[in-house]
């Protein structure tokens, strides 16, 4: 489930494991002031048993982003274990980009029909993994829809839970204003299309000004042969009008 807070508050999570094996869930990006315990990777916090549980107790501090969690433990993360981590300013603290009409939190993973312990197994073999069969945007593979009005401005919080890919989004027929990385708020420029990478967690801000009608928003892989795509759906208000075909091309240059 999407987690969401202020500066300055505090998360109070009980987490109760019904597995078979044990597990762990770390806080990416957020610091764990004087309380490394609360972290969630193995070395700060003893893994949590079967049919036991923990409560994770800590305060969001200053981070004023989007983050993620996600499972430390036993590769639970491609199995879909993780979640979105909104953190947002208190009223009297300023962001130094236009306040956004509402927000878009944009989960995109890389999928294997490998289950996780299959994974593992490869993993600790010595071999690598294969292509990943496919890719999601919040678990769903293509035709999920965020609907907004036109002429309003929406944050996008969109991040990379997969585990071994790096991707490539852009939104067919929108520019995207990039205002913050994992926390940082940064210089604004304007971009077609994103590399997110692994881990990685980024902010912009579309403003729906095109024609009414729908759009596809894109994902598809980087640096790996063949490219695989996912999309879902940008639908304006009002729309009757159902996306159109060519999907908006990503990068062709490939870095190694």
């Amino acid at each position: 489930p999407l987690i969401e807070g202020a500066t300055n508050n505090n998360i109070i999570l009980n987490l109760i494991n019904k597995l078979d094996e044990a597990f762990l869930i770390t806080w990416n990006g957020i610091k764990q002031r004087r309380m490394s315990w609360q972290d969630g990777v193995l070395g700060t916090n003893c893994p949590i048993q079967p049919n036991s549980n923990w409560t994770y107790h800590f305060q969001l501090k200053d981070q004023i982003g989007t983050y993620t969690y996600f499972a430390s433990t036993s590769m639970h993360r491609a199995s879909g274990a993780f979640g979105g981590l909104n953190v947002y300013q208190r009223s009297v603290i300023f962001v130094p980009y236009p306040k956004p009409d509402s927000d878009f939190t944009l989960l995109v993973s890389d999928w294997y029909k490998l289950g996780q312990k299959e994974m593992r197994k490869r993993l600790d073999s010595g071999r690598n993994l294969p292509l990943p069969d496919g890719l999601l945007i919040n678990g769903v593979s293509k035709g999920l829809i965020f609907t907004g009005q036109h002429g309003k401005i929406y944050r996008f919080r969109i991040s990379n839970v997969g585990i071994s890919t790096s991707i490539n989004f852009r939104i067919q027929g929108h520019m995207m204003t990039l205002v913050e990385v994992e926390g940082s708020h940064i210089l604004e420029e304007v971009y077609e299309s994103l590399d997110v990478h692994v881990g990685q967690s980024l902010t912009v801000l579309v403003t729906l000004k095109a024609p009414v009608k729908n759009y596809f928003i894109v994902a598809s892989t980087r640096f790996t042969k063949p490219v695989l795509t996912t999309t879902a759906i940008l639908r304006y208000q009002g729309s009757k009008i159902g996306p159109s075909r060519p999907l908006p091309i990503g990068p062709t240059y490939h870095i190694h």
